[in-house]
């Protein structure tokens, strides 16, 4: 069996929701043709939807050398390297010490390379919200609800971040 025929049984298993039967043969058809770009593009879809981002990001990382003028491997690429860096920063966000101003600038890197990274730009919300700059967190939940408007998690905090921008405006004025 070819490298064509094995990426064809790899289509046949994503249609019948065999995501890890088609990863398998996506990983013939790459050992079988490892100089093939488009075998290592189609497997890291396949890896990165079935949330095996390393994976996802070794086979992308390789066909973007391997086609080095092909902007939408190019593309895959940063989209995946920017799903990889909000990961490190929700998990820096998630320690007990915080590391924001870390999170902060991983998640400003990550939506400089997909700005249409909803994820991040709600990550970027809470880490400037651990900051205590609600009018920052405020504004990147904002550009969340642009890119998706019935995000329900982004509604929320919007919601909360303006109420806390209203409780300090309100302690400001007490104080004076």
């Amino acid at each position: 069996m070819d490298g064509k025929q094995q990426i064809q049984k790899a289509y046949e298993s994503i249609l019948d929701n065999d995501f890890e039967q088609a990863i398998e043969w996506f990983e013939q058809a790459v050992a079988r043709e490892p100089e093939n770009a488009d075998y290592h593009y189609k497997i890291s879809i396949t890896y990165a939807r079935s949330n095996k981002l390393n994976k996802a990001l070794a086979h992308a990382h390789t066909a973007s050398e391997l086609a080095a003028g092909n902007e939408e491997y190019r593309f895959h690429l940063q989209n995946l390297q920017a799903l990889e860096m909000a990961r490190l920063a929700e998990q820096r966000l998630q320690h007990s010490s915080g590391q924001p101003d870390a999170a902060i600038s991983l998640l400003k890197r990550a939506i400089a390379l997909d700005p249409l990274c909803v994820d991040a730009h709600i990550l970027l919300g809470i880490a400037y919200k651990h900051n205590g700059d609600y009018d920052l967190a405020a504004e990147a939940v904002k550009e969340a609800l642009k890119l998706d408007p019935q995000h329900q998690t982004a509604k929320r905090l919007l919601d909360d971040y303006e109420y806390m921008q209203k409780q300090m405006l309100q302690q400001a004025k007490e104080r004076n």
